[in-house]
């Protein structure tokens, strides 16, 4: 089992019977999303959420955290960052394995930033048992020609980008579409007119929407 850990909020109701897991990005922290259940519960009221840390401090902001390195931004090398990448997958898999034993795979979201996203959408299409879904703001899909030899589940997915990202180009959000539609992935997009690195009301909107419609669809399934 993974030690991730990071801040919590409970369901609204007072009794969870569903989760969205928060995905930060690079030189961020669980606190850097948590706060986005603020706007979202009142709406899910059966919904827990979760902001686990990412598992290393981060290079150029050690304040934050990283769930591997990105050699164009802080110097480190390739090798370096695939070997700290591939710890991050198995420790966020065992993650979402403890805590499955909670909420079934079913009744959970991935809601990803930036980084987080590219977890997101690394680790969950090859879990077995697939997700409610997965919302992926400003991200890319790591290795897109290996996906469809790779994919096991196919939890339906939303991407949402800027069209002004001056840190992961809007064009990732098409190149991760396209793999994800090529390997049988239900896929949804919506790219925010002049929004930069960062989630706006149009994409959260859109992100509530989206999960709200994955919950209603896998309520009372038996797990």
């Amino acid at each position: 089992m993974s030690k991730l850990s990071g801040p919590e909020r409970p369901a609204a109701s007072g009794k969870a019977d569903s989760l969205v897991v928060f995905l930060h990005g690079y030189g961020a922290d669980g606190n850097d999303l948590i706060g986005l259940a603020d706007p979202l519960a009142p709406h899910l009221p059966g919904t827990r959420f979760l902001a686990p840390n990412a598992p290393e401090p981060c290079v150029n902001n050690p304040a934050g955290y990283q769930w591997f390195p990105i050699p164009w931004l802080d110097g480190s090398g390739v090798a370096e960052a695939t070997a700290a990448a591939l710890r991050s997958f198995d420790l966020l898999d065992g993650w979402l394995d403890a805590v499955a034993a909670e909420t079934p795979p079913e009744r959970t979201i991935l809601f990803g930033f930036s980084q987080g996203t590219m977890m997101a959408l690394q680790v969950a299409p090859r879990r077995p048992a697939a997700f409610a879904g997965i919302v992926g703001f400003s991200g890319r899909l790591l290795h897109p020609e290996r996906l469809g030899a790779e994919i096991v589940s196919r939890p339906p997915v939303l991407l949402v980008h800027g069209d002004a990202d001056p840190m992961v180009p809007v064009a990732s959000l098409s190149e991760a579409a396209a793999a994800l539609t090529a390997a049988g992935v239900e896929t949804r997009t919506h790219v925010s007119k002049g929004v930069g690195h960062g989630i706006a009301p149009d994409g959260l909107g859109l992100a509530l929407d989206f999960i709200r419609g994955r919950l209603d669809a896998t309520a009372g399934r038996p797990s």
